[in-house]
């Protein structure tokens, strides 16, 4: 099902109607600062099982979750004194960013390292979701794998039938995704360049 809601003003009561099919399990394509992604709750294992069957993502790629603020991104990851400066200058924004686990985290979602990527996009309809859910969502382009990202919300409810709950409409979207930036190591390290500038981290 598609649903339209306002990409600035979202409406509270569809944002409270896709919490609640999150909370029950749901899977949505929902938009994001760049282009759509494919989510559920990160408390739903049979949901994150059904998102790599649904996108025929190979196992070993978890995927990375969208989180409300630093505050609760700090629930779900270690932030170092210098990785909180770049999270509070680069976030809400276009960017991925990878860091070491806490043990909240669930390990469909942790790399062999126990690392996460963490996003908070730049994106109005996205966080008052996850406020709303009073949880992170996974995040994950909305294509199959190997295909390129999807901006159109009614090409993704095309391709994915109903496989997926709801499809939110927030209009048309750039089909970039997120750069990634690892924050494990003493400096930033690019491991992808996408629409978020990365020239800082040179």
């Amino acid at each position: 099902m598609i649903l339209e809601i306002h990409p600035d003003h979202p409406q509270p009561r569809n944002i409270a109607r896709i919490a609640d099919c999150l909370k029950n399990g749901g899977i949505i394509a929902y938009p994001t600062d760049t282009t759509y992604g494919i989510g559920c709750s990160i408390l739903c294992k049979k949901s994150i099982e059904r998102i790599y069957q649904i996108k025929m993502r190979e196992r070993n790629k978890p995927f990375s979750f969208i989180c409300s603020s630093l505050s609760e991104v700090s629930h779900y990851a270690r932030v170092s004194n210098s990785a909180f400066k770049l999270l509070k200058r680069y976030l809400p924004g276009p960017y991925t960013f990878v860091l070491e686990a806490t043990r909240e985290v669930p390990d469909l979602l942790l790399t062999r390292q126990k690392t996460v990527g963490i996003r908070i996009p730049d994106n109005r309809i996205c966080i008052d979701l996850v406020t709303a859910l009073g949880n992170p969502i996974i995040t994950t382009s909305a294509n199959l794998s190997g295909e390129d990202p999807v901006g159109d919300p009614w090409v993704i409810s095309d391709t994915f039938g109903n496989q997926i709950d709801f499809v939110i409409d927030g209009g048309l979207l750039t089909t970039d995704v997120s750069s990634v930036v690892s924050l494990i190591g003493d400096l930033p390290e690019v491991l992808r360049a996408g629409l978020g500038d990365v020239s800082w981290c040179s």
